[in-house]
């Protein structure tokens, strides 16, 4: 139980821990988070580098310090969780904030330490014990999946300044969020919650957990959310649309890196034919954007965005063929991991792959466990390449507020106001429909009865027309216009006389 894990990982030996958890983990940097010793290279908004050591801090706390304490954290609060009975949750639970102080020397409750003390809080722990359980988490699996080996720091974090990490089991993704996006998702929880209940196949993020650091005089928070991207499986393209075309490029430095994230003009440019999807999963898929898009422009957010992630099979096969059967992964996947690497029968979360997020009940669950698939939902490019797409709407923590009014009306006085990204939610929404459902996506025209007729029909006049003639290997000529149409009907009433075994004086009309 998630409690005996607890009790192991706080045991007297503080230098060991459960799971047999390298220690390298919880040793954390010597230098005090926040320290005038430290300093920093280039930042992106609280994201930075340290210039001694090269690794990432975000607010002056250093990556490891801050994976560190995340990890101990959420050890102590998943554990003091399971000793709690479980109930429904009432709307009280939505603004409890739950505090635990981490002194470096150790405490009754927490273990001993090798840095500055720190305090971790837990926002609205029972309501989100509900999320996890709808999505089939239980709490050993979310001990184990976040705290078992060290959190891998994902090196492709964008423009926002906000720091990833995911999961050695590729389960879960946590970000760093600010002040603002924290305080909006508390408020955004009651109507989440009964968002889930009503419907669990969505495309928008899975918010499993609210937590903030207090360290170094800093409060830095973050976020637990499912992984749309699984590192096992290498992407061969990636996007982040909107729907606009305002600036929506991929700079030139995005561009050198190994799998770059391509924007609206970019996938416009490479795909202007789409991505082709078989008519019952484009309906799907389509269903579930409209449905995603009310419920966010009912709660006044705009500026999202569609991560998309596109494994081409065939380019896949073709790589390992190159390789000599074994997959070279060059397609800058980091710490990808092999499917023996990952926890022995692990229950994935549920609803949390792209096929699963828009099929219907009535579907059988065969095609949701097929290893073909593997999760993705199965499309053809212009080229007829089979691909597999991972798709889920992301940064949907940005409200229309007065400042997202501002930057709208700024950017719609020197361009087009319907191209910016920055719109009223009720716009946004609708453009964003328009453009993922038919830009991104289209159905693959089913072929038409008549048309499979009609091919039948003619090769059937070529065939047949050759074998009277003797020489099946020629075209069948195609009799000259006459003036006179009696000239006309006496070649029709002739060529009719061919079917009855009379030989015919000229080649029948096709």
């Amino acid at each position: 139980t998630a409690s005996s894990l607890f009790s192991a990982f706080t045991s007297t030996n503080t230098h060991q821990t459960v799971f047999d958890f390298p220690l390298t983990a919880f040793c954390l940097s010597p230098q005090m988070p926040g320290s005038s010793g430290m300093s920093m290279k280039k930042t992106i908004g609280h994201r930075g580098v340290e210039t001694t050591t090269g690794e990432t801090t975000y607010k002056k706390t250093t990556s490891s310090a801050l994976k560190g304490a995340i990890q101990l954290g959420i050890a102590h609060t998943v554990g003091s969780l399971s000793q709690k009975a479980e109930r429904d949750v009432l709307m009280q639970d939505f603004v409890v904030v739950e505090s635990i102080f981490f002194p470096s020397e150790g405490s009754n409750l927490t273990p001993a330490h090798h840095y500055s003390d720190f305090r971790f809080k837990t926002y609205a722990p029972i309501a989100f014990r509900y999320f996890r359980e709808l999505f089939g988490i239980r709490p050993d699996d979310y001990l184990y999946s976040l705290c078992n080996e060290p959190l891998i720091e994902l090196s492709n974090p964008g423009a926002s300044g906000s720091l990833f990490y995911v999961s050695s089991d590729d389960e879960f993704i946590i970000k760093t969020v600010q002040h603002k996006e924290a305080e909006f998702l508390q408020k955004l929880l009651p109507g989440y919650f009964m968002n889930i209940n009503q419907n669990k196949r969505t495309l928008l993020p899975k918010f499993y957990g609210l937590y903030c650091v207090q360290a170094g005089g800093k409060n830095i928070r973050i976020v637990v959310m499912n992984n749309l991207l699984p590192r096992i499986i290498p992407m061969h393209l990636k996007y982040d649309l909107k729907g606009s075309t305002y600036k929506r490029r991929a700079s030139p430095k995005e561009r050198e890196k190994a799998v770059p994230t391509h924007k609206d003009l970019d996938f416009i440019q490479d795909m202007p034919d789409g991505l082709l999807l078989e008519a019952e999963n484009y309906n799907a898929l389509c269903k579930t954007i409209q449905r995603d898009c009310l419920l966010l422009q009912s709660f006044k957010i705009m500026d999202y965005s569609l991560l998309m992630g596109i494994h081409n099979m065939d380019q896949a096969s073709r790589e390992k063929e190159r390789s000599g059967g074994s997959l070279v992964d060059n397609t800058g996947s980091e710490g990808a991991v092999t499917p023996d690497q990952r926890r022995p029968q692990a229950q994935k979360s549920l609803y949390c792959t792209a096929m699963e997020s828009i099929q219907g009940e009535a579907r059988g669950k065969g095609a949701l466990d097929s290893e073909d698939h593997m999760g993705g939902i199965p499309a053809r490019n212009s080229k007829g390449e089979r691909l597999l797409i991972y798709i889920g709407i992301i940064d949907i923590l940005q409200s229309y507020r007065f400042i997202k009014k501002l930057e709208h009306s700024w950017k719609a006085l020197v361009h087009d106001g319907d191209t910016v990204s920055v719109h009223r939610p009720g716009f946004y929404a609708e453009r964003f429909q328009q453009f993922m459902c038919n830009t991104v996506f289209k159905k693959i025209p089913p072929l038409d009865k008549l048309v499979k007729l009609s091919v039948i029909a003619i090769l059937i006049s070529f065939f047949s027309s050759g074998v009277q003639s003797g020489r099946p290997d020629l075209v069948p000529r195609t009799p000259p216009l006459v003036d006179n149409p009696a000239d006309c009907e006496a070649n029709l009433s002739t060529s009719s006389q061919g079917s009855t075994g009379v030989v015919s004086t000229s080649p029948p009309l096709r």
